[in-house]
């Protein structure tokens, strides 16, 4: 599953840039992987919920992984890179019940180390994918990575088709039950502070400090380097949020998180050569490594099972918002700025709020 998102990551915004020289067109067409799981997680969470299954939603993923990636990898244009992306995010909006299905096999109040064991090994399916983006590049062409991407994608299918799931009671959809969610601060304060978090990472990590080492001299090998390396740190994260959580207060864990957010851009803003664009990454990774699985895991420890998948819908929604204007936003900066200014004043504002967020996070004791 996550080598099919990712195996093309490092240098999807450089293929981008080749099909148009305009970083505003580049940030929208990157923008789409965040738009649609925004659009999509609610209306996927409430529906697995009201039939009470997980799988059939996730094995539909896995398709739509494939079909995504064949249509970027033989895009004659940049407006099919555009509709491909569109549909990799289709796709990952099923991330929603395979962390729900994941999460029912251990107690609701560890929900956090749950979320932290899974994310981590999805940031190390991750981590081997982007490792191979470079070498197949260099050996087929942009394209390569692609196809095998959409090869991922089957396969996973094929290996989850014969796994049986336990049907769960359906909960049938309730506007007020929705209401009620979007009212509870437990579960609003981490997914709106999970958001800036995703914002940052997807406006630089997955955005536009690809570019930037382009532009001070990094061949595509060295850009599936700079992610490798930056989803190894996330994993060193998650093994850290899956291990201290119980000894480190979460609200502790997760201004660390945006102290390092704030850190890294700062560091991309001032970068002379492309041991600093090194660095950033190291600092964005450890901040996502840690903040993404405890925001995660607190979005959803309070709720009851039944209702579950709608909560980490709701959260996974409204954190995809981030995803999405997070490269829209930081192109249209970029654009008429220049990239250093972009990522300055992404540093000021994700640093400010996140800063700010946590002490509501405090003050609710989650």
């Amino acid at each position: 599953y996550w080598v099919s998102l990712y195996l093309y990551a490092p240098t999807l915004p450089t293929y981008v840039a080749s099909k148009t020289d305009n970083l505003a067109m580049v940030g929208v067409v990157l923008s789409m992987y965040g738009l649609w799981q925004a659009v999509t997680r609610v209306p996927l969470g409430i529906l697995s919920d009201w039939v009470g299954r997980r799988k059939p939603f996730i094995l539909a993923g896995f398709l739509l992984t494939g079909l995504g990636a064949w249509m970027m990898g033989a895009a004659p244009n940049v407006t099919w890179i555009l509709l491909g992306r569109a549909v990799t995010g289709l796709a990952a909006s099923t991330w929603v019940p395979l962390v729900v299905l994941f999460s029912g096999l251990f107690t609701p109040r560890e929900a956090v180390r749950a979320s932290a064991l899974l994310t981590m090994v999805a940031s190390f399916a991750r981590m081997i994918a982007t490792g191979l983006t470079g070498t197949l590049n260099q050996t087929g062409g942009y394209a390569l990575a692609f196809y095998l991407a959409a090869g991922a994608g089957i396969a996973a299918f094929l290996i989850l088709v014969p796994i049986h799931e336990d049907r769960r009671t359906p909960l049938a959809p309730s506007v007020k039950g929705f209401l009620v969610l979007l009212g509870r601060r437990d579960v609003m304060v981490p997914s709106l502070l999970s958001l800036i978090g995703q914002y940052a990472n997807w406006g630089a990590t997955f955005g536009f400090i690809p570019i930037l080492a382009k532009q001070l001299g990094a061949t595509d090998v060295l850009q599936s380097a700079l992610v490798s390396l930056n989803i190894a740190v996330v994993t060193v994260g998650n093994l850290l949020a899956g291990t201290i959580t119980k000894k480190v207060p979460a609200q502790r864990l997760v201004l660390i998180s945006f102290v390092l957010i704030g850190l890294g851009l700062v560091g991309a803003t001032w970068a002379p050569s492309l041991g600093w664009i090194f660095a950033v990454q190291v600092c964005l990774g450890l901040a996502q490594g840690i903040g993404y699985p405890v925001l995660m895991g607190l979005s959803i420890r309070e709720v009851d099972d039944v209702e579950r998948a709608t909560a980490m819908g709701l959260h996974q929604a409204i954190y995809a918002v981030g995803m999405f204007a997070g490269p829209a936003l930081s192109g249209t900066i970029a654009s008429a700025l220049g990239l250093r200014p972009m990522f300055a004043l992404t540093a000021a504002a994700c640093l400010a709020l996140g800063l700010v967020g946590t002490r509501f996070l405090k003050a609710e004791g989650v």
